[in-house]
């Protein structure tokens, strides 16, 4: 049997449905947006977007048809109205398709992780170089148009030193002033300022143009949590007198036409929400100041609950796709019997 026809094993199985499923949401996405760029260099980074995926999704579809794996039905043409109105700003969009660029590349490294069929590895090491590429474009094009936002600057260390007293971990004892954050605890506080930012964005826009009430009190919920995590990391930052870097133009349209699916819309929340659980999750790991690391573990806390609502207004609808997962062999073995 030759390396490209081996069996699937379950993580490449699990790379390749959650990328299909991924990637054929961000197609509809992009590709209203591509509809209505209006700046000839934004669009042209739309378009660059756009490709990529499309190409992606072809090269999935012909591996599930050679390895006979059933094809997601993730999402189609039926998911999005191309003809629905303008709802992103194409500042907006250049700034949605860096930070995709951003999850993409994440996405891409761990499916290369856990991928040992060769062809599996190569379409997933160059879809990683692709999004780097792309993820590299969108930063150029924001800077030039002077709407990349920068995080906060500190001065460069003149020497180096040692953690010479536990006090340096502290932060939870309202009696003590909390040192100064350090380098680390400040880029990811400022990642999440602007992922956040971002959400608010797309809860707003999802809820002005959703059509399903529970849908729309699930958006603003979500824009209400958003709002208070940007809040709260500002907040830190301001207390070690870091001016706050401000926040990505997240500026939207006043259309209420319906764009996306609810179906679409629900589940890019629920991505992004996983997304959310993962930074909360690596910057805890990486603060020393115990208020920070408390301050992320109940956030993704918060998190976790609005994801599990969403869940449930999902299944609730149908709109929730099943992973592949191993058969019931007691469930199967108890109906043979009867």
């Amino acid at each position: 049997m030759s390396e490209s026809h081996t069996q699937l094993t379950a993580p490449e199985i699990a790379s390749l449905w959650t990328a299909y499923l991924n990637t054929s949401m961000s197609v509809c996405v992009v590709g209203h947006m591509l509809k209505h760029i209006e700046d000839p260099e934004i669009k042209k980074a739309i378009q660059t977007t756009y490709n990529i995926f499309n190409e992606n999704l072809k090269i999935l579809s012909d591996i599930f048809q050679k390895d006979n794996f059933a094809i997601p039905n993730g999402f189609t043409n039926d998911d999005v109205k191309m003809d629905a109105p303008k709802i992103f700003s194409d500042s907006f969009c250049l700034i949605y398709v860096n930070h995709m660029s951003k999850l993409a590349m994440l996405a891409f490294s761990g499916f290369v992780s856990v991928s040992v069929r060769y062809d599996i590895r190569t379409m997933f090491t160059n879809g990683l170089s692709d999004v780097s590429n792309l993820y590299n474009q969108t930063i150029e094009i924001a800077l030039s148009k002077g709407i990349f936002v920068r995080a906060p600057y500190i001065d460069v260390p003149a020497k180096t030193d040692y953690i010479d007293n536990k006090k340096y971990l502290g932060g939870i004892n309202p009696f003590t002033k909390e040192r100064p954050l350090n380098a680390i605890e400040i880029s990811h506080l400022f990642l999440n300022i602007q992922t956040n930012s971002i959400g608010i964005g797309l809860c707003l826009s999802f809820a002005q143009t959703s059509q399903n009430k529970d849908v729309q009190e699930y958006m603003l919920r979500g824009k209400e949590i958003s709002y208070k995590h940007v809040q709260i990391f500002t907040s830190a930052l301001a207390e070690s007198n870091l001016v706050s870097p401000g926040s990505p133009n997240i500026s939207i349209t006043d259309s209420t036409s319906q764009i996306f699916s609810e179906k679409l819309m629900m589940f890019h929340m629920a991505q992004l929400s996983a997304a959310g659980t993962g930074n909360y999750a690596t910057a805890a790991a990486a603060s020393q100041r115990y208020d920070l690391i408390v301050n992320y573990e109940r956030l993704s806390v918060e998190i976790g609950q609005f994801a599990k609502s969403g869940a449930e207004i999902m299944i609730k609808n149908q709109w929730l796709e099943e992973p592949p997962g191993m058969k019931d062999r007691e469930k199967l073995a108890r109906k043979e019997e009867s």
